[in-house]
């Protein structure tokens, strides 16, 4: 043990400082605060009826009726008790308050990586502070993609992994990257893993052509096996996960459409505008270099101090308060994008890195990082260069079910840092001859300073500073002013202070070029130690990526905890509404900002909106076509949406219920069963008819109706006399076969509907609800969500944890005992 703590007390230590800076950064998380996320709001209310299921049963359903009308939980919140990185994941979710776990977890997980790549342990903790604060690492976290950053978290030890096996160590490796993948298949952002997925193809291609040229493909295409068994073991651990994701996937809006839009084919997967429309600009790659090149966020205000629209105003006499007022509401931000929370900053110190890697490595990492990180930036320009994404988008299997193309730049904020710190190694460790380390690094001063420096002399050189929107800008301000001449002057002035930030930026990002390449300069002259010199140029780099991140999640974005809990608080109408102890019915809230794109309301109520990217495409069919301009009432009737909220300032208050009589129930008898031949013919019969008249089934269900010839008895009932969201119980009484058609959603992949304990055939009916012909008599009807994905999936997630736990034990005591080099 003393021999062990002696040969790993300076990465335990690093550890240690790495959990020190997540708890300093966040520090308000010790003062009973808590990150205000507007999608973890969201993603709350989403799960709300999940969470009380659970608090009550001890399991969360399936299946919730929150959102949507109804929409399985499997995108939402599921139980995988079978899967063993469950337990990784609620460890650290456990151990650490939220988001400590997952800064924590960017860092030692890059650590890892560049350790493995042969950094010493201070040079590794610089590059591992460079990746994990990485300015979109900290936005996402701000902007409560939590899901997304805990993938992203695992992106580096799953390379780590497989850079092991790679070099020989092929059980250890792969049995880190088993565990690793798994737990990133579990955050359950398959969009990022999709990314890295394709990022190590690319790297496996170099390794391959690499063995090829060195004539070692055997040893090559052993750790490939061992990788291949890694990756099963990882994805059949998440069995259960991915099989309903897929299963699910094709009935979602990322699935293939119903029907058709403006005349086009019918379109599998996402529309390409959609997918598009974060889409980066081709000119906001500076970024990554000069923070605040493209003015930051949309919310980012204009410095007051020493602005030129201020002096404008006051010049032509306005206030100086009324003119600092104004210029706080002008957009600071000029780039493309609709809305931004902040840009692709990955640190001056690192850009400038990345370009002495160019010149000091000629290896395969070196090729595999340009050709990875130059794919994924083409990627991510999107709308905006297509060239490269349409045939990702047309040709490539999966890539059109993802939007938002930007997130590709994630992969080159990982790999750019590989590129730079290898170089470092390299230079400091004597593998090139010094005198030409130095003209290498001079070589990079003059690229990287001299761009700055140009930039600060002449920024009008590279950009106009004007978005597309300007002319529309310069228009409202001269509706406001009266006067062409004036409204020309201010956003001329505007432009000017938007040059003045992006100006600071570039002098900021100079001063910390100079800096790291000084120190540098100083290790190689042996000036300072080397290890001294690592420890400066970690703090440098903290230093610097520190100060961006600092704008965009900082203190002001902590909330105290009960103000946070006020938002679960119910209002007066939500109070009312809930005095109504029917088991099932729906609400539509009105009083919002965007009722069709709003989960809010679900916190309370079983909601006919919400607010998911992966919702099911029948029912964003039906909203798009039923509620794009009006509402449609028949559609709330067969939804049984029992009350609407809506504003109701006229009498001082804020909202009120209002009550519909009209709403269907929670089941009924149909006395005219009306067969259509297609989704649009379905589509438009339900625009406007008498849902408690009339069905309208699709042509493919006639021949299961006909064979039970229903008929309609007006006497007959029934009624729904037991909720649970997986589990609803009819009585119901008919003298003849009937047509009973359900407020409830259309979904056929795990509902299953039993009379008296025997199953019976359902189908869809009035484009996205169930229904089924009921035999005559008194009986009890019991609709159960019991998906085979799910349940066979647990099965395989249970054998295949078995497997990972015991290769992985296997390997860390092999590695104990019988310590490997690697190759």
């Amino acid at each position: 043990m003393k021999t062990w703590l002696q040969r790993n007390y300076l990465h335990l230590l690093i550890l240690f400082l790495f959990l020190a800076i997540s708890l300093i950064y966040l520090s308000p998380v010790l003062q009973d605060k808590v990150l205000y996320q507007g999608d973890v709001i969201e993603a709350q209310a989403m799960s709300k009826e999940i969470m009380e299921v659970k608090a009550e049963t001890g399991k969360g359903p399936l299946w919730t009726n929150s959102m949507f009308g109804g929409m399985p939980a499997f995108q939402i919140w599921v139980q995988y008790p079978s899967n063993v990185s469950s337990y990784v994941v609620n460890f650290f979710k456990t151990v650490f308050p939220n988001p400590v776990d997952t800064v924590f977890l960017y860092l030692a997980g890059a650590y890892l990586l560049f350790s493995v790549l042969g950094l010493r342990p201070w040079l590794a903790a610089g590059a591992a502070i460079a990746f994990a604060f990485s300015s979109f690492n900290f936005i996402l976290i701000q902007a409560g993609h939590a899901n997304q950053a805990f993938a992203i978290a695992f992106f580096a030890p799953i390379l780590a992994g497989i850079i092991l096996t790679l070099r020989g160590k092929h059980l250890l490796g792969a049995s880190l990257t088993a565990l690793f993948l798994a737990v990133e298949i579990r955050a359950n952002h398959i969009q990022m893993t999709y990314y890295l997925f394709i990022a190590i193809l690319i790297l496996i291609g170099f390794e391959l052509y690499h063995a090829i040229q060195s004539k070692t493909t055997q040893s090559f295409f052993k750790s490939i096996s061992y990788l291949a068994a890694a990756a099963i073991v990882a994805i059949g651990v998440n069995a259960g996960t991915l099989w309903t994701t897929y299963e699910y996937g094709k009935e979602s809006i990322r699935g293939k459409a119903n029907l058709s839009k403006a005349n086009q084919p019918i379109q599998d997967g996402l529309d390409k505008e959609y997918a598009y429309y974060w889409s980066q600009g081709v000119g906001e790659m500076i970024t990554f270099l000069i923070p605040d090149a493209y003015g930051g966020s949309t919310s980012t205000q204009l410095p007051v101090k020493g602005s030129e629209v201020v002096k404008t105003l006051i010049k032509n006499g306005q206030p100086e308060d009324r003119a600092e007022d104004f210029v706080k509401q002008l957009p600071s931000y000029w780039g493309e994008k609709s809305t931004t929370s902040g840009p692709w900053y990955i640190g001056a110190i690192v850009c400038f890195l990345g370009v002495f890697g160019l010149f000091m490595l000629n290896d395969r990492m070196k090729w595999w990082v340009l050709s990875a990180s130059f794919l994924f930036m083409f990627l991510s320009f999107g709308k905006h260069f297509p060239l490269i994404s349409d045939l990702f988008f047309d040709y490539v299997p999966l890539y059109n079910k993802f939007r938002s193309v930007e997130f590709t730049l994630i992969i080159p904020c990982l790999l750019i840092p590989i590129l730079g710190f290898l170089a470092v190694k390299k230079a400091t460790e004597g593998e090139e001859e010094l005198q030409k380390t130095q003209k290498n690094l001079l070589k990079s001063i003059y690229i990287v300073a001299g761009f700055l420096v140009l930039f600060l002399l002449i920024p009008t050189l590279f950009f106009s500073f004007s978005s597309s929107a300007h002319p529309q800008l310069i228009q409202k301000l001269n509706e406001i002013t009266g006067s062409p001449a004036f409204a020309n002057e201010i956003g001329n002035a505007l432009i000017k202070d938007r040059i003045s930030v992006a100006r600071a930026d570039a002098f900021r990002s100079l001063a910390f070029v100079l800096i790291a390449a000084g120190l540098i300069w100083l290790i190689l002259k042996k000036k300072i130690s080397q290890q001294i010199g690592f420890m400066v140029l970690t703090l440098i780099i903290l230093i610097d990526v520190w100060g961006i991140d600092k704008r965009y999640l900082n203190d002001r974005s902590f909330i105290d905890a009960d103000l946070m809990a006020s938002h679960f608080d119910p209002r007066s109408v939500d109070k009312l509404i809930k005095t109504d102890k029917s088991l099932d019915y729906r609400v539509f809230d009105l009083s919002r900002g965007n009722p069709l794109g709003d989960a809010t309301p679900s916190i309370f109520h079983k909601s006919i909106a919400g607010r998911h990217s992966a919702r099911l495409q029948r029912y964003q069919e039906m909203l798009d076509r039923q509620f794009n301009k009006t509402i449609n009432e028949p559609i709330l009737d067969m939804l049984n949406t029992k009350y609407l909220i809506v504003p109701d300032t006229a009498r001082g208050i804020s909202e009120k219920a209002i009550q519909r009589p009209t709403a269907s129930g929670n089941a009924w008898f149909v006395p005219q069963v009306n067969f259509v031949k297609n989704a649009e013919e379905e589509m438009d019969a339900i625009s406007n008819f008498d849902p408690k008249k009339d069905a309208f089934i699709h042509q493919d269900f006639q021949p299961q109706v006909d064979q039970q010839k229903p008929g309609f008895d007006p006497q007959s009932e029934i009624k729904l006399i037991s909720y649970h969201p997986d589990n609803l119980v009819y009585r119901y009484q008919t003298d003849k076969a009937a047509m009973a058609i359900f407020a409830e959603i259309w979904y056929s992949k795990g509902w299953k509907a039993y009379v008296d304990q025997q199953e019976i055939p359902y189908f869809r009916a009035n484009y996205i609800l169930r229904a089924a012909v009921l035999p005559a008599g008194k009986h009890e009807l019991v609709f159960k969500f019991e998906p085979k994905s799910y349940y066979w999936g647990e099965r395989i997630s249970l054998l295949s944890s078995i497997l990972l736990v015991g290769s992985l034990i296997t390997a860390l005591v092999l590695n104990i005992i019988r310590p490997k080099p690697l190759a």
